[in-house]
């Protein structure tokens, strides 16, 4: 299939599979997440979560399939974690995304530092792009934060807003949460989705992976759900309520889905 066909998808994969030895972890993965959209991917634990997300950032190589970035065929064998950022995936997890004794803008930049003539970072044009990101990109309004401020110094929600800001600025095609909002109180987890509705604001797409259905429900535009490796169903929002999709999932939580 020509790839003219993928152009306004920011990513798509295409009969993927993966096996690891004999047992198949992924069977004929057929996912697309378009521009400005915002995906929740749903599953139990074991489904296929994770190892679908790690062939989308480069950790694992798929046995078989093609994946497209902004209509662009991945070559696998060059394909790792650098070469994902550098065609725009990026991700943000549930922790450890920052670091903690580090001020704000030094995390931003982060491995991506800007350099000068003589090859000095330029702290003056990354304090000042950081300030940006933080204030319009995100809108952020922490009370006494600067990008001078430590990250020891954010709650949870502002932390996860910081990484979001930041995958943002790189110019992602994708940006994908993974369970951002475990362990945060409900405050938080109100900060974070704010932080996520305005990826969607700026023209990103967006994986959202949370076992929060509630959450999961108001920032997405379209839920994929997976079961031991395999793709059930892909549902717009439009044509199902929080409880029926809540219903949905206990069917295959509960085996009622199955068979016989």
């Amino acid at each position: 299939m020509a790839e003219e066909a993928y152009q306004q998808t920011a990513i798509k994969m295409v009969n993927i599979e993966k096996y690891f030895g004999v047992v198949c972890a992924l069977r004929d993965i057929n996912i697309s997440v378009g521009k400005n959209e915002i995906v929740g991917l749903l599953g139990d634990n074991g489904a296929g979560k994770s190892t679908l997300v790690k062939i989308l950032t480069g950790v694992y190589s798929p046995t078989r399939g093609d994946m497209f970035i902004a209509g662009r065929k991945v070559d696998f064998k060059n394909y790792n974690v650098r070469k994902a950022h550098d065609l725009g995936i990026e991700t943000v997890y549930q922790d450890k995304s920052l670091g903690e004794k580090q001020c704000l803008w030094r995390n931003f930049f982060i491995g991506r530092q800007i350099t000068n003539s003589l090859g000095f970072i330029d702290i003056k044009k990354e304090k000042a792009i950081a300030d940006e990101i933080m204030i319009h990109t995100i809108g952020f309004r922490g009370k006494g934060i600067t990008v001078e401020s430590k990250v020891s110094q954010l709650s949870g929600g502002e932390r996860q807003g910081v990484a979001i800001g930041r995958a943002m600025h790189f110019q992602a095609e994708l940006i994908i949460l993974d369970e951002p909002t475990v362990a945060l109180s409900l405050k938080e987890v109100r900060k974070v989705l704010n932080f996520v509705h305005k990826i969607k604001e700026a023209g990103k797409a967006c994986v959202y992976i949370s076992h929060d259905i509630q959450d999961v429900y108001e920032i997405s535009d379209r839920f994929i759900i997976i079961d031991r490796g395999e793709i059930v169903k892909s549902i717009v929002k439009t044509e199902i309520s929080l409880k029926g999709l809540d219903d949905f999932l206990l069917e295959y939580a509960h085996g009622l889905k199955d068979n016989g």
